[in-house]
């Protein structure tokens, strides 16, 4: 029985919603997640939801439960491959414990299988909501907060090498929509062999980061020195001053610094989310540091992922091994994947003969380098043979990982 069936065993309806009907999920949002300022839920009504992917169940033909998907452009070592981002998943406060979300949940992961898409994500309310799904935590976000005495702190800490250029030769200033295409070049001739598994950052992608923030009551902020962009990050101001996802070039790390405390108000708590690396200063009473499970992933069509994979040219690989996987039963096969020395892609086939088994939620926290082939085989799950190990580290290609969207 899939999804649809069991719905309909309910008398309930699901569905996939057109997109002129996207504006009726509004008020349960609102419901929801009321810690959504109205100026957000604008901006993800009116934006995100042009191309999203809403599914609902309906009964009375009332909505009374939901799930979105929102479209990204996923580089995957260098290839560019579809992926959903799953969010907006709801339902009624007098409607829940129906299991309404396991069969949108079921249901969208079947659309997804059909449309050969590799692999889903999420930012998880809680990690048990999606671990019987086989959706497993692959990224870590690197935060740190600090409080007023960061700042002098610093200055001690660390040489401050801005001081030495002139202020006139440094702008720091929030971005434009013009500025777009100029920020995915950044990050493009910068920090594109930085991450294996990260959104595609093309002028688009930076046009609607700037309506975000701003709908957050910050923007996307820019940093040139000598008419160089040299640092960009967003930041929002609700609950104090939140930065995400500072970029900055080599030695340019404190020009980033003076413009956050440029921003800042006396006193008002500052947090970073989404540091490229861990800070490079001690931890103390002015600043706390943090790796936090931010992302879990869920592989989707477990063939077009292997066929996206690159190995490593000087590697060979020779394995074969069975998978199971409960909710889409096609991944459930032997698999046998060969290389020779020389070649990056993978061969892909089917086999009777299998040197182990994997579920699919262990295959993707070995496949996305969240977990180690010796420490997976410690689970219930799990069964291999110490050849079939040694192959399957030579598979943790997908990672690094930086994925710190919102929605």
């Amino acid at each position: 029985m899939d999804a649809a069936d069991a719905v309909r065993g309910n008398k309930m309806k699901i569905r996939k919603l057109d997109k002129s009907e996207h504006g009726k999920t509004r008020s349960l949002w609102e419901q929801v997640f009321s810690e959504d300022s109205q100026e957000f839920v604008d901006y993800y009504y009116y934006i995100k939801t042009k191309d999203n992917t809403i599914y609902v169940i309906e009964e009375d033909d009332e909505i009374r439960a939901m799930l979105q998907l929102n479209p990204y452009q996923v580089k995957l070592q260098g290839s560019v491959v579809p992926s959903d981002y799953i969010v907006g998943v709801a339902t009624q406060a007098e409607y829940r414990g129906r299991g309404y979300m396991r069969n949108l949940l079921i249901y969208a992961l079947q659309d997804q299988y059909s449309q050969k898409m590799p692999f889903t994500f999420l930012m998880p309310a809680a990690e048990a909501i999606y671990y019987p799904y086989d959706f497993r935590f692959v990224y870590d976000q690197k935060q740190i907060e600090f409080d007023e005495a960061f700042f002098s702190a610093r200055k001690e800490y660390k040489n401050d090498e801005h001081r030495n250029v002139s202020q006139e030769q440094i702008v720091d200033r929030d971005a434009r929509f013009m500025d777009a295409g100029k920020m995915a070049a950044f990050v493009e001739e910068n920090f594109s062999d930085c991450w294996n598994v990260v959104a595609l950052r093309n002028a688009q992608y930076y046009q609607t980061q700037i309506l975000e923030q701003q709908s957050e009551f910050g923007g996307m902020r820019l940093v040139f020195e000598e008419e160089k962009l040299v640092c960009i990050y967003a930041y929002a101001k609700e609950e104090g001053l939140e930065i995400r996802e500072p970029l900055y070039l080599e030695g340019k790390e404190d020009l980033f610094w003076a413009s956050v405390d440029g921003l800042r108000e006396p006193e008002e708590k500052v947090s970073v989310y989404g540091l490229k690396e861990a800070p490079d200063w001690p931890d103390d009473e002015t600043s706390a540091y943090k790796e936090k499970p931010l992302i879990m992933i869920r592989i989707v069509h477990l063939q077009e992922l292997f066929s996206e994979m690159k190995i490593p040219s000087e590697c060979e690989i020779h394995c074969s091994f069975a998978v199971i996987d409960p909710i889409l039963h096609k991944n459930s096969r032997i698999w046998k994947l060969s290389s020779s020395k020389g070649e990056e892609s993978l061969s892909v086939s089917e086999t009777e003969d299998s040197q182990g088994v994997l579920s699919i939620a262990a295959l993707t926290e070995i496949l996305f380098g969240y977990k180690t082939p010796e420490e997976i085989r410690a689970e219930e799950s799990v069964i291999f043979t110490e050849e079939l190990e040694e192959e399957l580290r030579k598979l943790q290609n997908f990672c690094p990982i930086f994925l710190n969207e919102i929605v």
